[in-house]
């Protein structure tokens, strides 16, 4: 078998990469709730 040790890897960039996931994510969110808020509001 392998010399794998749990929680011996680097994982910094998988981190960063999650972290700029869950910011554009977020970020896309608030997008569209604003657009359908404008899109409410103008079609009054």
């Amino acid at each position: 078998m392998s010399d794998y040790k749990h929680g011996e890897m680097d994982i910094s960039v998988q981190e960063k990469t999650f972290e700029g996931f869950t910011k554009s994510v977020a970020y896309g969110a608030v997008f569209c709730i604003c657009v359908l808020i404008f899109m409410g509001l103008v079609n009054g």
